[in-house]
């Protein structure tokens, strides 16, 4: 891994890709990008504008924060307090906020594009600039794109089991360390120096224990999934890849789909 401004380039994987960009298909079944920037761009945007929203009506207290962050159980909303009731019992003087378990599932994966604070969204989507090309080059942008949404999910589905019910989680932090888990497994798979990739992670991973109010589920989810996602993308033998690939992710959509049902059940 090479240093970069903030964060690590990994030299194997980018050469990887642009000799790609010579050919019809990248390395591993993707189609070729003359703009390996562009998905994360376009990421970038979503997020940038997301944010813009939540501010401009109301920060904290805005119900298109509500709408969008992720929550297991809903909560009455009284004044500025949030009461564990049931929505039934919210009445006319509260404000219903629904979670997933209430039917929300949208939440899943809208809080990946969620923030809040301005630290927040911007370590994410620099993050983002650094890994997202990288990525993309090598895999291409559907696959690329496939990678970031899914392991966003990972993440958000971890929260969904181990976070705090009433608790309520916003950030791309799961779809980031996805890009990270996806990135090492790359590198690893053309026989890269990762060392540099390793310790960043081991510093997000201390970040993430040390630094109040961050989601190690989502982090910790996100990474699993990435890994995960890349591997069934990067060592599906090259005979029938699309389809291994595609049976693969479906197979992982499907678990992250049945695990989001059982908890759902277990919170009725």
């Amino acid at each position: 891994m090479n240093d970069a401004s903030v964060g690590f380039q990994c030299p194997e994987c980018v050469a990887e890709g642009r000799r790609s960009v010579r050919q019809a298909k990248g390395p591993y079944g993707g189609k070729r990008s003359a703009n390996p920037g562009l998905a994360s761009k376009v990421l970038i945007g979503i997020n940038a504008l997301v944010w813009i929203a939540i501010m401009a009506s109301g920060g904290f207290g805005s119900r298109l924060m509500d709408l969008l962050a992720l929550r297991a159980r809903g909560v009455c909303q009284v004044g500025d307090g949030l009461q564990a009731i049931t929505e039934r019992r919210c009445g006319a003087g509260g404000y219903w906020v629904s979670g997933v378990s209430d039917g929300a599932y949208w939440q899943l994966l809208t809080s990946m594009f969620t923030h809040v604070q301005p630290w927040h969204i911007g370590f994410n989507m620099l993050a983002l600039w650094i890994l997202g090309p990288q990525l993309e080059a090598v895999l291409g942008r559907v696959r690329y794109l496939v990678l970031y949404l899914l392991s966003g999910l990972a993440g958000s589905v971890a929260v969904y089991w181990l976070s705090a019910e009433y608790g309520a989680t916003v950030g791309a932090s799961g779809a980031i360390f996805g890009l990270l888990g996806g990135l090492l497994v790359v590198g690893l798979k053309v026989g890269g120096q990762v060392q540099g990739l390793m310790l960043w992670i081991g510093l997000n991973v201390v970040i993430t224990f040390t630094v109040p109010n961050v989601s190690w589920q989502g982090h910790f989810g996100g990474l699993a999934g990435g890994a995960l996602i890349a591997a069934i993308l990067v060592f599906a033998p090259k005979e029938r890849r699309t389809v291994l690939q595609t049976a693969g992710l479906a197979a992982l959509a499907l678990v992250l789909v049945a695990a989001t049902v059982v908890r759902t059940l277990t919170l009725q």
